[in-house]
């Protein structure tokens, strides 16, 4: 079972809830993970979010995700998916610290650009996908899909 909190100001409650144990119940269902959300202004670092890790970097399992307050909303799940995906870096092994360094599938990040880095390229590609997958599981029909969806339903009520 993973632990969820959340605190600080600019965010909907619901929604960072629901993203999270969206992610963690499909994508790291039987880990033990710890993660807490931190809303607070990041424009200073110029980032929308950041995921460090609390505790042990062998296995880590204790996590801190920042993010920007008053994102707007599709901007806000896709920066916390994105977060999500290092989190499961770190929790499945692709990503890891050996002497202080921290490396991704044996590749030693500390070198590269940023935009260069492989577990971010992972990770940037994945919150799109991602967040049109969690839209589409947890989203109601649109009401101008329905006929698409169920037109047997709309034939009965004409």
């Amino acid at each position: 079972m993973s632990y969820i909190t959340h605190c600080g100001y600019g965010y909907r409650k619901s929604i960072c809830e629901d993203t999270s144990s969206w992610f963690l119940n499909k994508f790291l269902p039987r880990h033990k993970i710890y993660v807490e959300i931190l809303h607070r202004g990041l424009k200073r670092e110029g980032v929308y979010g950041w995921c460090n890790i609390l505790g042990e970097t062998y296995r880590p399992r204790e996590f801190l995700i920042e993010l920007h307050s008053h994102m707007d909303q599709e901007d806000y799940i896709k920066t916390l998916l994105h977060e999500f995906v290092h989190v499961r870096q770190w929790v499945t092994g692709t990503l890891r610290t050996k002497r202080g360094k921290m490396y991704y599938q044996s590749v030693h990040v500390g070198d590269l650009d940023y935009e260069d880095q492989l577990h971010e390229i992972e990770a940037q590609e994945h919150e799109k996908i991602l967040y049109h997958e969690y839209l589409n599981e947890t989203s109601p029909v649109p009401v101008h899909q329905v006929a698409h969806y169920f037109p047997n339903r709309l034939m009965k009520v004409l």
